[in-house]
């Protein structure tokens, strides 16, 4: 088992930044492909950003590009997210999770085997 810890949300205002972490332990950090994913209430969850093994590589959802970074820190058995000029649409719980495929197709809730218990994310107006 992978236990995924996040940390790091809360409330900001519209045009502010976060940056979320999440901790990893229990197997090789850097076995897998480490995605974000968030779920606004009443909506399925969606993909957020998805970083490779070695993190050398990431990839983006189109309403975050430009203004969320992932990055990751083997060393550490960790990832984050940088959350910058956030709007009230980005409101939502966010969860990291492990995935054994290439960062590539790691871009559906299916192909994630390991998930954090999430964090909350609230933007005001």
């Amino acid at each position: 088992q992978l236990q995924l810890v996040e940390s790091g949300g809360g409330l900001v205002q519209a045009g502010g930044s976060l940056i979320l972490s999440c901790a990893a332990s229990g197997r090789t950090f850097n076995n897998y492909a480490m995605g974000w994913f968030r779920q606004a209430s009443g909506k399925e969850r969606e993909f957020v950003a998805v970083i490779s093994r070695s993190g050398g590589s990431t990839n983006y959802a189109g309403s975050v590009k430009g203004r969320f970074t992932i990055s990751r820190d083997n060393a550490k058995n960790t990832v984050y997210l940088q959350m910058n000029s956030l709007k009230p649409e980005d409101t939502a719980v966010y969860y990291c999770a492990a995935s054994n495929y290439v960062f590539t197709a790691a871009t559906t809730v299916a192909r994630y085997d390991y998930w954090g218990q999430g964090t909350q994310v609230t933007v005001s107006s």
